[in-house]
């Protein structure tokens, strides 16, 4: 891969960086050490003192706060990684949240008047220079508009997103050069993770984005009087400036404040969990890093939630099968843990299902005989995650956040009530899941989906065998399988091929029964076929066909 001419710089300042704090070898690993201007003497001097000096944690941090935004975005998003990070560098990136110093007050006034097409004082009547908080993208000041509201605004900082764009380009060639000269990279699909980072970075630059996350979880809570989400003025807003309603509270971690203002810290803590547990169980759409500065205790015990740059989103099919995933867990079942892992499509075909079956096991065991109110939600999630990890198992990001944000929901929680358990508090949710669950109008939808989704099925096959033919005759299809598989594969396109041929006989059986009823509903009265009850037979026969279809595909352990 060759180097970017019109990257070189920053090529060498990354170069430079990881040199600077020890990591020397992985500019000659990459072969980026004709970058550098010092002998290889000096390279290894400098990697040496530097290592000796601080840990390896402290160092990763250090690199990534020297190369500037981009990296501390990567280093705080990689923080919600549990799966694979260890505890100690998990630490180390956590501290990049709120260690970026502010850009000057004429460079947010300058950026705030291009954005809004006028003079500020046309829209506001107060704009405080001092920020209130500096983050690596952007950072809020205090105003007020014309009309007299409190209101925070959220400034992008100058010329961030041009280096973004550069430097996201750069870790992309970075890690496709890792891939070819590291084998080890390629397990962990670094290029994956990099393209998924980018898609979220570029998201979060567009400050559109966020605000209408922020109006998304309002609408969650639109009933609710004790959540409060600021206010989107949409006039004022554009990709680089958003403007909310102004908040002011006390910060949930805050507990010795909390105590002497008078508030009750066990309510507080249990309507955390509460708003959480319906954004996540409910709604699917979660603030994915409720962190105790993200989240303030205004009067009257309500909590607002600020700063949706970063949310979770978990489809019906994954929430449905996440909440099997959390009941399996807590049920101490391998069967349904495996069971719900693949119907979240996390497991490949390369995957060893005997040693995870292992591994599993171990984590039961964990469990084993433990109250079910000192289980860890957010620990279970992320100790399989560690497993799936193990295995090369993809992990949807959305399962991560979903993770970090389990813990650091149960670390607010342990603080602000130490004798309540996040798992104690969530559990009328779970009741209304499974009772959802089984509901008698949800079993109905999720039978028809697949009903539909089996309907397509069959009506792709012809295009699907065409392609398979196609593939033949060009002699693009390649098998390997050995002389004594050939019976047992031979067999198992038996089962198959009978199973659909049953199938569609099932489902043409049930069209015709489905038109029968609906002609004696017209008609107003019962069909006879030489003096047989037609609907009556044709019902029995068509559930036995449903129970043995069913107990064929139990009995062979598919399901």
């Amino acid at each position: 891969m060759m180097i970017k001419i019109r990257h070189t710089k920053r090529y060498r300042e990354i170069a430079v960086a990881l040199v600077r704090h020890g990591f020397g070898y992985m500019v000659e690993e990459l072969g980026l050490f004709h970058l550098l201007t010092f002998p290889r003497l000096g390279l290894r001097r400098r990697e040496h003192a530097a290592a000796s000096a601080k840990t390896m944690e402290v160092r990763i941090r250090l690199v990534l706060e020297q190369l500037g935004p981009t990296f501390i975005k990567l280093g705080q998003l990689t923080s919600t990684r549990n799966d694979l990070l260890s505890k100690e560098l998990i630490h180390e990136l956590e501290k990049l949240q709120d260690q970026v110093p502010p850009f000057s007050s004429e460079q947010a006034r300058a950026i705030l008047q291009e954005e809004l097409h006028k003079p500020i004082e046309e829209v506001l009547m107060e704009f405080d220079d001092q920020p209130i908080a500096a983050a690596s993208i952007g950072q809020v000041h205090f105003g007020r508009l014309l009309t007299g509201e409190a209101v925070a605004i959220k400034i992008q900082r100058p010329f961030v997103k041009e280096m973004v764009n550069r430097d996201l380009e750069i870790l992309a060639d970075l890690a496709e050069l890792a891939e070819r000269r590291l084998d080890w990279v390629s397990r962990y699909r670094i290029r994956e993770m990099i393209e998924e980072f980018s898609r979220s970075l570029k998201e979060e630059l567009n400050y559109v984005t966020e605000g209408k996350n922020a109006d998304s979880i309002a609408r969650q809570f639109i009933r609710q009087s004790t959540v409060i989400i600021p206010k989107v003025y949409w006039k004022h807003t554009t990709s680089k400036v958003l403007i909310m309603e102004y908040v002011e509270g006390i910060k949930l971690n805050q507990s010795e404040e909390l105590t002497a203002q008078g508030y009750d810290r066990e309510l507080i803590a249990k309507q955390f969990v509460n708003a959480m547990m319906h954004q996540i169980l409910i709604e699917g759409l979660f603030h994915a890093d409720p962190h105790p500065g993200n989240v303030f205790v205004l009067p009257e015990g309500r909590l607002a939630f600020v700063d949706f740059g970063m949310v979770g989103r978990l489809d019906p099919d994954m929430k449905y099968h996440l909440s099997s995933l959390i009941i399996a867990i807590m049920r101490k079942n391998t069967d349904s843990i495996i069971r719900s892992i693949l119907r979240l499509g996390l497991v490949s075909e390369e995957v060893d299902m005997t040693t995870l079956r292992r591994d599993l096991n171990q984590l039961r065991e964990q469990y084993y005989d433990v109250p079910f109110a000192q289980v860890s939600l957010g620990k279970a999630l992320n100790e399989l995650l560690i497993i799936a990890n193990r295995h090369h198992i993809l992990v949807p990001t959305d399962l991560t956040l979903l993770g970090k944000a389990l813990l650091t929901i149960e670390g607010v929680t342990e603080k602000l009530y130490p004798e309540g358990r996040l798992i104690d508090m969530a559990e009328p949710f779970g009741r209304k899941l499974v009772k959802d669950r089984m509901s008698s109008g949800q079993i109905p939808k999720r039978f028809w989906r697949n009903l539909i989704e089996l309907g397509d099925t069959f009506l792709e096959l012809p295009k699907q065998a065409n392609q398979l033919t196609r593939m033949i005759r060009t002699g693009k299809l390649r098998m390997e399988i050995g002389l004594s598989e050939i019976d047992l594969l031979m067999r198992k396109l038996d089962q198959v091929s009978n199973r659909i041929s049953f199938s569609i006989v099932l489902l043409s059986f049930s069209i015709i029964m489905v038109g029968l009823i609906l002609a004696a509903a017209l008609g107003n009265e019962k069909l006879f076929l030489w003096h047989i009850p037609v609907i009556e037979i044709g019902s029995v026969v068509a559930s036995l066909m449903v129970i043995y279809l069913l107990y064929s595909i139990i009995k062979s352990g598919r399901i």
